[in-house]
């Protein structure tokens, strides 16, 4: 199957969970993908797993420098067609238990790394001149009030906020930003850095009465990437069982 044609994107985040479904499923579809993450043993093992049309690079999307030597290798890669900010920590506290070191983590990584990578990414694709596609990952605390993750919902709705405003910008040189919203995703995000029976009190507010998987919001991401959205732009797409209604 050849259907994405050896487009290049690059998903940050991927060595695991969700980042990594996407990965799987985009070289499926005959793309190609650079497999971004800190985590570099099993970044290593995914690309192994993938092949040819896979390769791990070390990025800490909070450091500039890491968006600016990555961007050098996909320059090298071929032309970049597409961008997933994936890449997020979740240390779940109310905000009288939230320590300024812990909110400012936050906002390095969920929110300044998805603004580098946009405005880095936005760059290569303008450059380029074929357009592009850029999806990034909020959350369902980026809609509503999430009083006991306070810094991560704050990051969460910053990435809502500035999608909307690059979709507009970016628009009219054929580059598209949707955002995705998931709710609990089963995956160790969640179940190891939340209480198990925190997470049980959020899932009797999921209509569905269930946690999502890596495969359900991976979907969507394909989908915001591909031509399938072209005329796309802007969007708010909620993968959470109802969790927002």
């Amino acid at each position: 199957m050849n259907r994405f044609a050896d487009k290049l994107v690059l998903i940050t985040g991927a060595a695991r969970g969700q980042g990594a479904e996407e990965a799987r499923r985009w070289v499926a579809g005959g793309g190609r993908v650079l497999i971004a993450d800190v985590a570099d043993e099993p970044g290593e093992s995914l690309a192994r797993e993938l092949g040819p049309q896979a390769r791990y690079i070390h990025l800490d999307v909070s450091q500039e420098g890491h968006w600016i030597e990555a961007m050098d290798i996909a320059r090298r890669e071929g032309d970049l067609y597409g961008l997933v900010n994936n890449a997020a920590i979740f240390d779940p506290r109310p905000m009288d238990e939230t320590s300024l070191s812990s909110f400012e983590r936050h906002v390095q990584v969920n929110q300044l790394g998805c603004f580098l990578g946009m405005k880095h990414a936005a760059e290569v694709m303008k450059s380029i001149g074929r357009g592009g596609s850029i999806v990034n990952i909020s959350s369902s605390a980026g809609m509503r009030g999430t009083p006991g993750a306070f810094a991560y919902s704050a990051t969460k709705w910053a990435v809502r906020g500035m999608s909307r405003a690059a979709s507009i910008s970016l628009a009219r040189r054929n580059i598209r930003v949707n955002s995705v919203f998931p709710g609990p995703i089963d995956t160790d995000m969640v179940k190891f850095r939340s209480p198990e029976e925190e997470v049980e009190k959020r899932l009797s507010r999921v209509p569905m009465r269930r946690m999502g998987t890596s495969g359900e919001v991976a979907a969507i991401v394909i989908f915001l990437l591909s031509e399938d959205s072209a005329y796309m732009t802007g969007a708010e797409i909620t993968v959470d069982g109802g969790a927002t209604l």
